[in-house]
């Protein structure tokens, strides 16, 4: 294992273990609450987070034929079905025990998992309106893997705008600068839609 990579997968353990504290002190309500991601509540995004770690190698192909091959169709089904049937302490428990397990999405590697984890435990947290915040170090390692085919498949469109970085050395595009935390650079980066005064700067409201 490379260095780098060692220290990818030693911020894949913490982000899950500091995120499953989060979510334990969540009440029922906010359980139900939207986030982020748009069409899930907690409940369901926290279901996907962790359906890497419950679902085997054969249940996987099983729910992907059953959903034509097509992946973001079974992992949205995979994510109502189970966040409806798992209560919050299953889901918590099944973060929390798996602080360690060794996923990692195809071709991603331990960066790749840094990615999943911090981005949709930030559509929970900044949805909610919490003010838990992932070491800046951390956001660091997810923003310096990110690529043009990112924002491809995102659909994020950064024409004429360059997002710079509060709290850590990071910036990325050309244009009109929009400044913020890295961790909500890394939202808008994703396509998601932010709470209005996150970020500043003349196109800022193109990610509001």
């Amino acid at each position: 294992m490379r260095q780098d990579d060692g220290t990818a997968r030693a911020a894949v353990t913490a982000e899950r273990r500091d995120l499953a504290d989060v979510l334990a002190g969540l009440t029922p309500e906010q359980w139900e609450a939207p986030t982020l991601c748009a069409g899930w509540r907690v409940r369901e995004v926290v279901a996907h987070i962790t359906m890497p770690f419950r679902m085997s190698p054969a249940g996987f192909v099983w729910e992907m034929a059953r959903s034509g091959g097509r992946f973001n169709r079974m992992a949205d089904r995979v994510a109502r079905r189970d966040g409806t049937a798992m209560t919050p302490g299953q889901l918590t428990a099944a973060l929390r025990d798996n602080a360690g397990h060794p996923w990692s999405p195809p071709g991603g590697g331990a960066h790749g998992a840094l990615s999943h984890d911090v981005i949709h435990g930030l559509d929970v947290t900044v949805g909610l309106g919490l003010d838990r915040r992932p070491p800046p170090d951390r956001v660091a390692l997810v923003l310096a893997g990110m690529r043009p085919r990112n924002l491809a498949y995102f659909g994020t469109d950064l024409t004429g705008v360059r997002l710079h970085a509060t709290d850590v050395d990071w910036s990325f595009g050309e244009g009109t600068p929009v400044h913020g935390l890295a961790q909500d650079l890394l939202l808008a980066v994703c396509g998601r839609r932010l709470p209005a005064g996150r970020l500043t700067g003349a196109a800022a409201s193109r990610f509001a």
